[in-house]
């Protein structure tokens, strides 16, 4: 796994008043990095069991979550579990953890993590379309929706995580994903985006999916 492409790109991507890049060299954004390579060194440790490698491509950091931890849809509650959701050790999956986070919980975060306690096979890859934190002009603690131009400029990051790990099926969540993956020339299978009541749907899909996938392998 060689992800010095995808680094590149994501810091050259801009960043307006009204985001803010997650990645940077000051203590918080060095934080973020350390969890964000420890995650991904555990999804290809996954991977490398065998089985199809899915990449599941959101819209955006939220500022409960992933913003908080370094790791797309991953709040606290995710990040300091025990057993580790991704490992399975009764001592957590070893991320750094802050000392006062923002926030504890995601709802979001929840959702899919609870969805993919029963995924067959490596667990799928995740990150988001736009990579940065989109929030209200001066007001860091919320979110917005990410516009066209940051989606096309952060689609790249996509493509070059998607290829450092090998991925051959993608899952979109939300439409904004899906089309930016669609200009991209990538086809994806779109699911339901877990907030605002999309909880039941987003969980069928998965699984559908998952069933899908894993029978074709």
């Amino acid at each position: 796994m060689d992800t010095r492409r995808f680094w590149e790109l994501l810091r050259a991507i801009p960043v307006p008043d009204d985001a803010e890049f997650l990645y940077g060299p000051e203590p918080v954004g060095r934080f973020r990095e350390r969890n964000l390579r420890r995650y991904h060194e555990l999804i290809e440790a996954s991977m490398a069991a065998g089985g199809p490698r899915v990449m599941m491509v959101g819209e955006a950091p939220g500022h409960r979550g992933h913003t908080v931890t370094g790791v797309p849809f991953m709040s606290m509650r995710q990040l300091t579990a025990r057993p580790g959701l991704i490992t399975g050790a009764p001592q957590g999956d070893g991320f750094a953890v802050p000392e006062h986070p923002a926030a504890e919980w995601e709802q979001s975060s929840a959702i899919v993590w609870r969805a993919l306690a029963a995924w067959r096979g490596p667990l799928p890859l995740v990150w988001g379309i736009y990579p940065h934190h989109p929030h209200e002009p001066g007001r860091p603690s919320t979110n917005r929706p990410p516009r066209a131009s940051e989606v096309a400029a952060g689609a790249p990051t996509v493509l070059a995580l998607a290829e450092a790990f090998g991925v051959t099926a993608f899952l979109a969540v939300g439409r904004k994903a899906q089309g930016a993956l669609n200009r991209a020339g990538v086809e994806a299978t779109p699911v339901r985006h877990p907030a605002q009541g999309g909880a039941r749907a987003f969980t069928e899909q998965l699984a559908a999916f998952n069933a899908a996938s894993y029978q074709a392998s």
